[in-house]
């Protein structure tokens, strides 16, 4: 018996069709789902990193913060719970997907708004704890938005919406950066917050106008299995369906490929401003260029990514996108050569931030494929959460005592090389791996 992701290979479709897929509805609505996935992540980052600073923390008790983010690397935990249990009366009056959705909301509101009435000169203790609970709301409303997102797209039209909620994050990070940081400005920091929690209803809004998924459904209170049979559905049949649909040696390769496949990327999270700085960049130039500059290539690349998918197919895609994160690192090593020119930050901004928009977006849709439609928010959340930890416990706090070691040029130069792990393995799938499809009961219509 073949194996339920091996199937023929879609026709090769021309650019026209492929850019017309932005047109459909269920596309449009992942866009407002990404703007609300993206509004909450800065406002416990560099935004409230920026309001600590102003009163006066010290630089060793923000770094502390970023034990916040502990929600988004463990939300897996919970995710079972989301995906199979009911939320009376929400998800009776909504669905499963969307009831959940909006009381992630709720809580997400709440939580922002509650960090709007904190003092960090006065309360610091309760300004991490409203921050650890938006990072828990936040992540909540991860885990039903990206399966909200596989569930009610077709196959053919994952990287389109992979495309649009890179669109929508990035804009909702924009939002809570230079829009907050204006507000703060003109106001105050409990201002600019509380606006930040009144925009949460964007995301509340379109949960109310989308429709539930095809074919979802949640088991009501009655009906409820013993404790057993529940954990073996939620928590252990999303472990065993992975790898029995793909067997052991693939499955192994394709969650070695997710926890290197953006290595080269990620390096430079903590140490790009550090960069421009030591260039002599001045921090107007840094916020000009990265912010009002940067991230509508960041959105560009993310939109070229989900045609790209659409066009070429997940592994040739991913193939592509490994090439282009690695080779945007060398326009920093040009960088280090040339100086603080404008025109040379511009175009490495420009060069890097498309790249990295065309990867992530490439990456968003290999990991909603990878998902069975039956268990798709335990299993996005595991394989993300998967993704977070090689980067973010390895690569990450190891990069500054690499960049120490062999300086500014030659640690871009050689950055390069950290994408020759994932090439290699996507060189293997190609070969002997499957073709990477939803594992769906049934297609969802076109």
């Amino acid at each position: 018996m073949s194996s339920p992701t091996a199937v023929a290979r879609p026709r090769r479709r021309g650019w026209g069709e492929a850019f017309s897929v932005y047109s459909d509805r269920r596309v449009l609505a992942i866009l407002f789902l990404g703007f609300a996935s993206g509004l909450p992540l800065m406002l416990i980052a560099g935004t409230l990193s920026t309001w600590l600073r102003e009163a006066d923390v010290s630089r060793a008790a923000i770094g502390l913060f970023a034990f916040v983010f502990a929600p988004y690397t463990f939300k897996f935990a919970w995710a079972p719970l989301m995906d199979r249990l009911p939320l009376p009366p929400l998800t009776t009056w909504l669905g499963r997907r969307r009831g959940w959705m909006l009381a992630s909301q709720i809580g997400l509101m709440f939580a922002i708004w509650g960090l709007a009435q904190t003092d960090p000169a006065t309360g610091l203790f309760m300004v991490a704890m409203m921050a650890l609970a938006v990072a828990f709301f936040s992540a909540s409303q991860d885990v039903v938005i990206d399966a909200y997102r596989v569930e009610s797209l077709p196959e053919s039209k994952l990287g389109a919406g992979a495309g649009v909620v890179v669109l929508g994050y990035r804009v909702g990070m924009f939002v809570a950066t230079w829009g907050a940081l204006r507000l703060a400005d003109a106001a105050s920091w409990e201002v600019a917050y509380t606006v930040m929690a009144a925009l949460v209803t964007v995301g509340m809004a379109t949960v109310l106008v989308i429709p539930e998924p095809k074919g979802s459904s949640f088991r009501l209170p009655g009906q409820a299995p013993g404790f057993a049979a529940w954990l073996e559905s939620a928590v252990i049949e999303p472990f065993k369906d992975f790898f029995a649909r793909n067997g052991l040696r693939v499955a192994v390769v394709i969650l070695a490929l997710i926890s290197v496949f953006k290595a080269s990327d990620v390096l430079l999270t903590l140490l790009a401003n550090p960069f421009y700085i030591d260039v002599g960049f001045t921090k107007t130039q840094i916020a000009d260029v990265t912010k009002l500059f940067g991230v509508w290539m960041t959105i560009l690349g993310g939109l070229v990514g989900g045609v790209v998918v659409f066009r070429l197919g997940l592994l040739k895609s991913m193939i592509l996108a490994a090439v282009l994160m690695a080779g945007s690192n060398l326009m920093f090593a040009v960088l280090a050569v040339t100086g603080p020119q404008l025109w040379v930050f511009v175009l490495t901004i420009s060069v890097e931030n498309l790249s990295s928009g065309i990867g992530t977006a490439v990456f968003v849709a290999f990991l909603s494929a990878l998902c069975n439609i039956h268990y798709t928010a335990v299993q996005y959340a595991l394989l993300t959460s998967f993704m977070q930890l090689f980067g973010k416990f390895i690569i990450v706090p190891s990069s500054g005592f690499y960049a120490d070691a062999v300086g500014w040029f030659w640690f871009f130069v050689t950055s390069t090389l950290f994408a020759l792990p994932a090439l290699a393995l996507l060189a293997w799938l190609v070969r002997y791996g499957p073709e990477i499809k939803v594992a769906r009961p049934e297609p969802v219509p076109e």
